[in-house]
């Protein structure tokens, strides 16, 4: 491969997918200056205006849906049978350009004073770089792309190499729907190049979702340029199943949360604690229920776990299953049943493990695939303990038919999201954010808009 390219090798067969050439300094320069010139005429379009044109944009996109399915799985491994993700895409869409008006208006001072004007009005950021993940990646991107435009910027997105196709989709969309030329671009570039054009500050907000290490890389490129950054990083997400639980519904929730997208969820559940009036039959149903699982081609309508985006993820993954078991742990699901884990590939057998504490990976360590940790916890306090007892803090899911308690536990969670009986999803009518090592910033909401503008006073005095 020569050192100018990036390339995504599917995991389905090893094979190389696509290739994309990287662009020159002076080709990125100038994809800079082009969404300077488009971003200055963009602020000054109407915002009812500017929703028709995102709409037109989000159309494009939808449409592209019964090629994107297969892209994905040829990608990153999500089987085709569960229909892609436009569905979030477009509530997430939907739901930011409706509340852009009210989101972006002027902000009147709490104490009118007579003779005066005051008030506080959001102005565009500028330049938005989206640096997105592979797992969800059209969602992620959403996330960032649609709020960033309705609030009057330009948008550069950086794809993950092992989705290079939806970088080219997300482009194809914008063309076709006619946003002005040089307000959308997709760029397909390196990590140096990437941390170059942060450093020299030619960007004025950066989101980025992936890794610990990778935010980061990040924080460290835009050192001393002011560049403001929304990160989502790592996840290790708890849920807690309590005494009072629908037993049934929480073995069927969280296997579900713990292995759709063969567990390579942002917000997927990573370890579960079950109280001990449930814990033996919430462990023998569970692992039932992951038995009935069909590994293999993910472009097969029958599979229902797909291989893992790459070999060296479900390396990781079999590391962590295999120092667990050593250390005590008990695996309960066999391996032979899903003869298309061979071992040496990104097709990776789900795993639910017992017998497991804080001293194991698999229960500290972000898996990011289809293995989980089940502990017994005698109530609430114990649960709590070990649900804070993380780097990280993104989501955690309480199992009850209390709805006070649930609120109650969440309060002392430390963790950005309080999900109550169910998991593995974003309300675009709440903050997307996380605590710890997850990160900083917020994405969805009203509060996405701060990020994404910056706030400008007004004082107009008019009794001279």
């Amino acid at each position: 491969m020569a050192d100018t390219d990036i390339v995504c090798i599917s995991p389905i067969n090893g094979r190389e997918l696509a290739r994309r050439s990287l662009p020159s300094e002076a080709a990125i320069a100038a994809a800079f200056e082009a969404a300077r010139v488009a971003q200055r005429a963009w602020r000054s379009v109407a915002i009812a205006e500017r929703e028709t044109r995102v709409a037109a944009f989000l159309d494009a996109l939808l449409a592209m849906n019964q090629e994107v399915v297969p892209e994905i799985a040829q990608q990153m491994g999500r089987p085709v049978r569960y229909g892609g993700e436009f569905g979030g895409v477009e509530e997430r869409a939907r739901h930011m350009m409706s509340i852009a008006a009210d989101s972006l208006g002027p902000i009147p001072a709490a104490n009118p004073k007579a003779g005066f004007r005051r008030m506080i009005k959001r102005e565009p950021v500028g330049v938005v770089l989206v640096i997105a993940p592979w797992n969800y990646p059209y969602l992620t991107a959403i996330n960032t792309i649609v709020p960033a435009l309705m609030a009057g910027n330009a948008v550069l997105l950086k794809h993950a190499s092992q989705t290079l196709l939806a970088g080219d989709r997300f482009q194809l969309a914008a063309d076709r729907a006619g946003l002005p030329k040089g307000l959308f671009q997709n760029l397909v570039l390196s990590h140096d190049q990437t941390s170059r054009l942060l450093g020299a500050g030619l960007v004025d907000h950066c989101n980025f979702t992936g890794s610990v290490a990778g935010g980061r890389a990040i924080e460290r490129a835009a050192a001393g340029t002011f560049t403001t950054l929304g990160l989502e990083l790592g996840g290790k997400d708890p849920a807690y199943v309590r005494h009072d639980a629908n037993l049934q519904h929480a073995i069927a929730n969280l296997v579900d949360g713990a292995f759709f997208n063969s567990g390579q969820c942002c917000c997927g559940i990573e370890r579960i604690y079950v109280h001990e009036s449930h814990y033996d039959r919430f462990v023998e149903g569970a692992v039932a229920l992951v038995n009935t699982y069909v590994l293999g081609n993910p472009l097969d309508e029958s599979t229902t776990l797909g291989p893992m985006a790459h070999k060296r993820f479900a390396d990781l993954v079999r590391r962590q299953n295999e120092e667990a078991v050593a250390k005590g742990a008990t695996a309960h699901i066999d391996a032979t049943r899903f003869p298309a884990d061979k071992g040496d590939t990104a097709y990776l057998a789900p795993q639910v493990l017992t017998g497991v504490d804080h001293g194991m990976s698999v229960m500290r360590d972000e898996s990011f695939g289809p293995t989980v940790g089940i502990m017994r916890v005698a109530g609430d306090e114990d649960a709590i303990r070990l649900m804070n007892d993380s780097p990280y803090g993104l989501s955690a899911a309480i199992w009850t038919s209390d709805v006070d308690a649930a609120e109650s536990i969440g309060d002392r969670l430390e963790t950005g999201t309080v999900f109550m009986n169910r998991c593995d999803y974003l309300d675009p009518a709440l903050a997307w954010t996380g605590v710890k090592d997850t990160g900083r910033g917020a994405s969805l909401s009203a509060l996405a808009y701060e990020s994404l503008t910056r706030p400008k006073s007004f004082h107009l005095r008019q009794d001279v």
